[in-house]
Parts: structure tokens; sequence; C-alpha cells
């Protein structure tokens, strides 16, 4: 199995490919108020450690995190696309971020996901997150869950 997995801007073509796949996949799912991916340009702005995941050359995933401050990491824009879900991809993808918030100090990720994004759901249970009340700035939603997982 061949993945390459490197840190991109996230204003990089195939980046920006990435994110709007996942945003016209969300967008008829949930209401604005309920979807709480960074736009390209926040970020940037946020400082987010954004990586794009090739699996045997083809443009195949993406995730990033952001550090809040020494206290957590939290996931943002993790995607697979479906033609490669099912092959240990996001669970690679979810390796590597852990590996980069680890070395970056951190030793809690965090994340929010909505309700309706099952495989999502699945992977990150998967892979031992736990639910979680909100954290951050996030608030009740009915449609979002969170989840956070100690890592070492």
């Amino acid at each position: 199995m061949s993945i390459v997995i490197t840190r991109e801007r996230p204003d990089t073509a195939d980046a920006m490919a990435l994110i709007a796949e996942l945003e016209a996949v969300l967008e008829p799912l949930y209401p604005s108020a309920s979807r709480h991916g960074f736009s390209v340009e926040k970020l940037l702005n946020e400082g987010v450690a954004f990586f794009v995941l090739r699996y045997t050359g083809a443009l195949t995933g993406c995730g990033g995190i952001l550090l809040a401050g020494d206290v957590y990491g939290e996931l943002k824009r993790m995607y697979i696309r479906p033609q490669f879900r099912g092959a240990g991809l996001g669970t690679a993808l979810l390796h590597h971020l852990a590996a980069y918030a680890q070395e970056q100090g951190m030793r809690l990720l965090r994340l929010e996901t909505g309700i309706y994004q099952t495989e999502a759901i699945r992977l990150y249970e998967r892979y031992g997150f736990r639910r979680v009340p909100p954290f951050g700035l996030y608030r009740e939603d009915p449609l979002s869950i969170f989840y956070e997982k100690e890592i070492e």
C-alpha cells in the first residue's frame, strides 16, 4: 500500500479541491449554523497544520490539526474521498494527525462531527475517541457530536 501524507497549505489546488468536495457533501445535510468546518482562509489565519493524503499517487483525502494552546489538538476538515474508504486510509491519516499533535506537545485530540457522518463516526470510535460535551467555543447542537481521545 503506497500512502503518502504531506503537509500542504490549505490554499493549494489539491487541498482546495478536497475541501470543496467535503463542503458539497455537508451543505445539503446541515444548516450553516451546524457546519463548523473552517474555510480555507480561516485554516490559514488560525495556523491549522494541514495535510493531504495520496494513495498510489491519487489525491485521496485531507485533514488538519488546530492547536488549542498547549491543551489539545482539534481535528479539522478530515475527509477521505468515498471511493477510497474502507482501505484503512482514514486510520492512516488519523495516526499521522495524532503523531503530529503529539510532536507539538499535545496529549489530547478533540473533534466535532455531524450526526449524519456515520462512516466518520465509526472511524473515530474504532480509533478510541469517546463522546464528550461541547468544548472550546462550541455549543450544544442536536446535529453535532463531540469527541476526544488521549494520545501518548
